[in-house]
């Protein structure tokens, strides 16, 4: 082997299959994607960031570029430089002045500098993105790092098998704002990965009934010009810049090795591990962002361009530009990301940001056939996982609810909006009824079950649950956008004057409106999410969207002196009674189909009076006292009264020993039929012994 200076060979062809930097005992093989590229030139940095080598890569295999350093070494940085035509009219960006970030880097180093050099065109003033801008960027964005074979192995211990998914109680969570401020864990460990494993934010998990946590974006991302400029930074993670490197921030004095040993820690336990990931967008935004990447690698395979002006970008997900998934290798980035997630990271599912823009064919809208989405469904690895969409964009024909094939399940936000307007007192018993029972309106007709549903009242883009009871609209000032971003239709359920109160009277009627969301969306068929924080009716002051709220604002305050330890007691009661109850998680439809042991119906409707609705009941807007009996061919049967009216409701006693479980009421009155106002009871009839 010839050695040129600092130790490395010359430069000999890679593995055309194996995109990315890979590591062998003898040098690293480098493999990039680029259809519209002329030459490639890696460039190495040692850790400090000084220059090693500069090299093109030798060989081309159809539209891969790749090439073999000996030599190379584990811990060396790298990026590349694409060599092509300036041509933004026809939606060309090649600069090699800029060095850019393999799409496939599965560590980066630093994050990016905001200097105007990161910019491929020059920044600021008229049709300033058709002029190319030859500063060199190197020194101000992050470099991709060649890992250890070693670094590549998953994490010890066999991952546990999934549980059925109907038995499913998700917790929305964000890694920082979760244990930043939690005094039970220890303090190096706050606010990264490691602090998923302490096993008392394990016991806190499990006491409160929780069986996954979905994490908000844990990708590399960008935090935006704007916000920096105003001495934010993106908190939340929707803006991907690597999707194969966790986010640096992330990380614990034990690094990737401790993440992924904590990971596997909560699986131990019984918590699955589902991430949020964004494949519908990359950081680089629209045609006057930064070129750190795939814009400078080929602009025009991995973005969906306006086809009538390809100098523009199509912006389905609103955020400036829009990956293109139908193209092979867009499908492929996504596709290999996810795999590298759940067989590296062990993860145990996705839950797709935006999902409608994944499956979108070039001029068309939505296709639940398009080539992401049959290649995940085919996928023997991913397609056994949890998936779950977000099934809407803000392009044409974006929403989707119950559009997506199976295996997904999605995001419910009729669940969400009927339930908050059946308690605001704005529709009646027949908007929430098919809630309840899983949406058969929206799911059945592509014969997928309940559990398709993913039921909320609450997210991490909205109000939280005591912040809904609190104020009638967003106060999202600190954000710098003079109130203008965030959900300005938020369906809110003040009581009161706008805004905190010390009234008693006022915060007991407040908690229990909140108890009746949580009780309705946790004995609902489906599966519930429940926001992390409001187990303590955390507030926001207001914020509905705290997307740049790095700090106590975005974060969960454990300690804050108006936290509410009754609501984790009551949810963790719910949750238990999920758990027992078969009745409240069945794997299919109710549409009062006789139940094979005695033919009673699976599902019974009530008025008050104990009779069955009529047509006119159900239509009427007013009806809004009722309840339903739920019946499983085991376990007990369980009766569900709703008081959504503003004067007590007294419900005629069913024949049996019925005993009543919960009560949103605080006190609950001593008989059990009878319901307070704005309130929902829950009874049990124990199941007779087997003669």
């Amino acid at each position: 082997m010839t050695k040129a200076r600092g130790g490395l060979g010359r430069m000999e062809p890679g593995d055309p299959q194996r995109l990315g930097a890979w590591a062998d005992p003898e040098g690293v093989s480098f493999s990039l994607f680029s259809s519209g590229a002329e030459r490639i030139e890696l460039q190495l940095f040692d850790a400090q960031g000084a220059e090693i080598r500069r090299v093109d890569l030798p060989e081309r295999e159809g539209e891969v570029w790749h090439g073999r350093l000996p030599g190379a070494t584990p811990g060396m940085r790298y990026g590349y430089r694409a060599f092509g035509p300036w041509a933004p009219e026809r939606g060309l960006r090649f600069n090699p002045a800029k060095l850019l970030l393999d799409p496939y880097a599965r560590r980066l180093d630093g994050e990016a500098i905001w200097n105007d050099a990161v910019h491929g065109h020059v920044y600021g003033g008229p049709e300033a993105d058709l002029r190319r801008d030859d500063r060199d960027s190197a020194a101000f964005v992050p470099k991709g790092v060649i890992l250890a074979p070693e670094e590549e192995r998953p994490a010890q211990g066999e991952r546990p098998k999934l549980r059925p998914f109907a038995e499913s109680v998700i917790y929305e969570a964000h890694l920082k704002g979760l244990t930043q401020l939690d005094p039970g864990v220890t303090p190096r460990f706050r606010g990264n990965f490691e602090a998923l494993g302490d096993p008392r934010l394990i016991e806190r998990l499990l006491r409160l009934g929780v069986t996954a946590v979905e994490l908000l974006p844990v990708h590399s991302f960008l935090d935006d010009r704007f916000l920096v400029e105003k001495g934010l930074r993106n908190y939340w993670g929707y803006n991907t810049l690597g999707f194969f490197a966790p986010m640096e921030r992330y990380l614990g004095p034990g690094g990737v090795p401790a993440a992924k040993a904590a990971i596997r820690a909560l699986q131990t336990a019984g918590i699955e591990v589902i991430l949020d990931v964004v494949y519908n967008h990359s950081a680089e935004s629209d045609e006057l962002g930064p070129t750190l990447s795939f814009r400078g690698l080929d602009n025009a395979a991995y973005y969906r361009l306006n086809p009538e002006n390809p100098r523009y970008y199509l912006n389905d997900a609103g955020t400036g530009n829009t990956l293109n998934l139908a193209h092979p290798f867009g499908a492929r980035l996504a596709l290999d990301s996810l795999r590298h997630w759940a067989e590296v990271w062990g993860v145990d599912g996705f839950r797709f940001d935006l999902a409608t823009t994944l499956a979108r064919l070039p001029g068309s809208g939505y296709a639940p056939d398009a080539p992401f989405l049959t290649a995940l469904r085919q996928d023997p690895i991913l397609s056994r996982l949890r998936l779950i969409a977000e099934p809407w964009d803000i392009g044409w024909g974006g929403y989707q609810v119950g559009g997506f094939p199976a295996p997904f399940a999605e995001w419910n936000d009729q669940f969400r909006d009927e339930t908050r307007r059946f308690w605001r007192g704005e529709v009646g018993a027949a908007r929430l009824a098919p809630r309840l029972l899983g949406s058969a309106d929206v799911y059945a007709r592509g014969r997928r079950p309940p559990q398709a549903s993913v039921n909320f009242v609450t997210a991490h883009d909205g109000f939280t649950l005591a912040d809904l009871t609190r104020y009638a609209a967003k106060r999202n000032h600190a954000n710098g956008e003079e109130n203008r971003d965030g959900n300005s239709g938020e369906i809110n359920l003040l009581i009161g004057p706008d805004g905190p109160t010390q009234d008693p009277e006022l915060a007991a009627r407040r908690k229990a409106r909140a108890r009746a969301l949580m009780a309705t969306l946790l004995l609902s068929q489906g599966v519930p999410m429940i926001l992390a924080g409001d187990e303590i009716l955390r507030s926001q002051q207001g914020n509905n969207n705290t997307y740049p709220q790095d700090n106590a604002l975005g974060w969960i305050d454990w300690e804050a002196e108006d936290q509410d330890a009754s609501m984790a007691d009551f949810i963790a009661r719910l949750t238990a009674l999920r758990r027992e109850t078969p009745a409240l998680r069945q794997s299919r439809f109710l549409h009062g189909e006789p139940r094979a042991k005695d033919g009673a119906p699976n599902v019974s409707w009530l008025r008050p009076d104990g009779a069955e609705p009529s047509p006119e009941d159900w239509n009427a807007p007013d009806f809004r006292a009722f309840g339903l009996i739920l019946r499983a061919e085991t376990g007990p049967e369980i009766a569900i009264l709703i008081n959504g009216t503003t004067e007590a409701a007294a419900f005629a006693p069913l024949a049996g020993d019925w005993r009543r479980e919960i009560s949103t009421a605080d006190p609950a009155p001593p008989d059990p039929w009878l319901l307070p106002p704005e309130s929902l009871t829950l009874l049990r009839l124990p199941e007779s012994p087997a003669p």
